[in-house]
C-alpha cells in the first residue's frame, strides 16, 4: 500500500458537468470541489450543489431513459465530471409491488425497493461507492478507503478491484463473517479494529489527515453521500414519474434518509415529477436509536448512544446526519421509531416469507417498524407506500440461526418421506393455532 499526496486537481472540465461547488449546510459558505467534507468556519457539513437551471435546460425524462441501465442514467444529478464513469451495472433494483405482505398489513399500495440485489455487492452502498470512486479517480487518488459496519467495505473493495484502485478498508473486529469474508474476496488491505463503529471512524478520520487517502466516507463525503439519490429518483421514474405518498427507511448516519429527500426535491426542482407532500419515516434498531429517541422526546438535536444491537450495519451511534434526518421527519409528518432485535428477526421473516426477499437485519428493522406503524394507525392503508430494503440477508445469516425450521431428514423411500410429509403438516397446524392464539 503506497502513500500517497493529498491531490489539489478538480478535474471538472467536461461541458456537461452540473454541479458547482460544495457549500456548508450551516452557514452556507461555498468551497471548492476538493476532497473536503467539513467547513473552516462553523464546522458544518460541506455538501456538492448544482446548476439547477442547466438541468431543466437538459434533463428530460427521454433523456434518462435513453442512458444506461444503472445509476448513470442520472450522470447530470451526480457529482462527476467524467463521460466515463465507473459503472458496474449499479442500480435500477427492482420496485416490486407487495401483495402478500400488504394483505398481511393491511395495506393497499405497498412497494418494496429491493437493494438486496444491487451489483456488485448486494447492497445500496454499491449506489454511494461508485460515485465516490468515480470523483476519487478525477481528483487524483489512487489509494481508497472506508469506515465500514460491512456493506461498505464490501463495496469499496470490489468496486476498488474493478477501478484498479489500491483499498484498505476499517471494520470493527466483530463483524458479521459473511460481510468479512465479502470484503477479503476482492484482496483489499483489511484493518478489524478492536472497537464500535463510532471508534473506527474516528480512527479513520487521523489516517485521512496523515496518510492522504480518498475515504469515501470522510473526505469524499460530500461526492459519496449524492449517490444515495438515486433510490430516491429511481423510485420516482419507477412509479410512472410521479412521487410516492410514504416512504419508510433505515436510518444510521441519516444520510441515505436524507438524500432520498433532496432526489424527489431535484426531481421537483427540473420538473421532471410533479411536487407532492411525502411523509418521510425512519426505522431504527432500539439497541442503538438515537435519532428515533430525540424524535420521540421532540428535540431538535441527538444525543449519541453506544450501540448494542444485532443490526450491525445500522450501529452508529453518534449519526452525522441524524438532525437533518429529524428535521425532515418532522417536517414532513413522518415518523422514526425503533423495535427491537427480536422484532427485527420477525421482520426479516415476515418479509421473507411473504415476498421471497431475504433481507439483512437493517432491512428486518424497516419491516419491523413498518409493521409497527400500521398497527399503530401512522400508514393509511390508501397511501403509496414505499419500503427501502438496503441489504441482502446472506450476508447477516447468524441473526436468524436458531429461529427458522430445520431440514427433515429423511430415507431414501417413499415411506419415510411420506411421513415426514405428515409431521411437517402436523407442525404446520400447530403454528397456525398458536397464531389464532
Amino acid at each position: 500500500m503506497t502513500q500517497a499526496a493529498i491531490p489539489h486537481t478538480s478535474n471538472t472540465s467536461s461541458t456537461s458537468a452540473t454541479f458547482k461547488n460544495l457549500t456548508c449546510k450551516e452557514c452556507g459558505a461555498e468551497y471548492e470541489l476538493q476532497p473536503i467534507h467539513v467547513c473552516e468556519f462553523c464546522f458544518g457539513p460541506l455538501e456538492v450543489t448544482y446548476d439547477y437551471d442547466a438541468l431543466r435546460r437538459h434533463v428530460t425524462r427521454e433523456t434518462i431513459q435513453s442512458g444506461p441501465n444503472s445509476i448513470w442514467r442520472y450522470r447530470s444529478f451526480l457529482p462527476v465530471a467524467t463521460d466515463n464513469p465507473i459503472d458496474v451495472g449499479t442500480g435500477m433494483t427492482p420496485l416490486v409491488k407487495s401483495h402478500r405482505l400488504a394483505r398481511r398489513l393491511g395495506l393497499k399500495n405497498l412497494y418494496i425497493k429491493n437493494d438486496a440485489v444491487n451489483m456488485p455487492t448486494l447492497s445500496f452502498k454499491d449506489r454511494v461507492v461508485s460515485v465516490a470512486l468515480t470523483r476519487a479517480r478525477e481528483l487524483g487518488f489512487s489509494t481508497v478507503s472506508c469506515a465500514s459496519t460491512g456493506n461498505l467495505a464490501n463495496s469499496t473493495a470490489a468496486i476498488a478491484a474493478h477501478a484498479g484502485l489500491d483499498c484498505c478498508v476499517f471494520i470493527p473486529a466483530d463483524l458479521e463473517a459473511g460481510k468479512v469474508l465479502g470484503t477479503l474476496i476482492y484482496n483489499p488491505t483489511v484493518m478489524a479494529v478492536q472497537g464500535n463503529y463510532d471508534q473506527v471512524n474516528r480512527l479513520c478520520c487521523e489516517v485521512a489527515n496523515t496518510h492522504g487517502w480518498g475515504f469515501v466516507n470522510i473526505n469524499l463525503r460530500p461526492y459519496y453521500s449524492e449517490g444515495s439519490k438515486t433510490l430516491g429518483f429511481e423510485v420516482a421514474e419507477q412509479l410512472g414519474w410521479q412521487l410516492p405518498d410514504h416512504i419508510v427507511s433505515p436510518l444510521a448516519s441519516g444520510s441515505l434518509f436524507t438524500k432520498i429527500y433532496k432526489g424527489f426535491q431535484e426531481f421537483v426542482k427540473t420538473g421532471l415529477v410533479a411536487d407532492k407532500a411525502v411523509r418521510f419515516s425512519g426505522a431504527q434498531a432500539e439497541g442503538c436509536s438515537p435519532i428515533a429517541q430525540a424524535f420521540r422526546e421532540g428535540r431538535d438535536f441527538v444525543t449519541p448512544v453506544k450501540p448494542s444491537t444485532i443490526a450491525k450495519s445500522i450501529a452508529i451511534g453518534n449519526p452525522a446526519d441524524g438532525i437533518y434526518a429529524l428535521e425532515i421527519a418532522q417536517k414532513t409528518n413522518g415518523n422514526i421509531e425503533s423495535v427491537t432485535d427480536a422484532e427485527i428477526v420477525e421482520g426479516m421473516k415476515l418479509l421473507a416469507e411473504t415476498e421471497g426477499i431475504f433481507t439483512e437485519t437493517a432491512g428486518g428493522t424497516t419491516i419491523a417498524v413498518l409493521k409497527k406503524l400500521v398497527e399503530a394507525g401512522k400508514i393509511n392503508p390508501d397511501e403509496t407506500t414505499v419500503a427501502y430494503i438496503t441489504g441482502n440477508g446472506l450476508k447477516t445469516q447468524e441473526a436468524v440461526q436458531g429461529y427458522i425450521g430445520e431440514p427433515l431428514t429423511i430415507e431414501p423411500k417413499l415411506d419415510s418421506f411420506e411421513r415426514a410429509l405428515e409431521r411437517a403438516h402436523t407442525l404446520d397446524r400447530l403454528e397456525w393455532q398458536q397464531v389464532l392464539v
